[in-house]
């Protein structure tokens, strides 16, 4: 392979790395945002929380630390559940003292047509 080959190869491998690198921290930064929401969520909450922050800052991973994929999908995996346990928090927040609870998209929230 011709020397400008490998300076393209190197180019290109940086930029993914870069781009995966800052893909990591924006996905660090809105678990660490959804932080604030976990303050009367429990245990659970936390534990994913502290345990996807442990697992992108631990230098043992499933992949080697250049290759940012595996922290990146514990980040959004722990964020998705993290949001979900925020909306199901909110709509039992919502919801009426003594009425069961109705998990939202249910239709139960609304009111009836007269």
């Amino acid at each position: 392979m011709s020397r400008e080959a490998w300076i393209v190869l190197l180019v290109i491998a940086g930029i993914v790395l870069l781009a995966t690198l800052v893909g990591v921290v924006v996905l660090a930064v809105r678990v660490v945002r959804t932080h604030r929401l976990l303050t009367s969520l429990g245990a659970s909450g936390k534990l994913a929380l502290y345990g996807a922050l442990l697992y992108t800052i631990f230098p043992i991973d499933l992949l080697p630390d250049p290759i940012y994929l595996d922290d990146m999908g514990i980040l959004a995996g722990t964020l998705f559940y993290l949001s979900r346990l925020v909306q199901k928090h909110r709509a039992a927040a919502r919801q009426l003292p003594g009425q069961p609870y109705a998990p939202p998209g249910t239709g139960h929230d609304r009111r009836p047509v007269p």
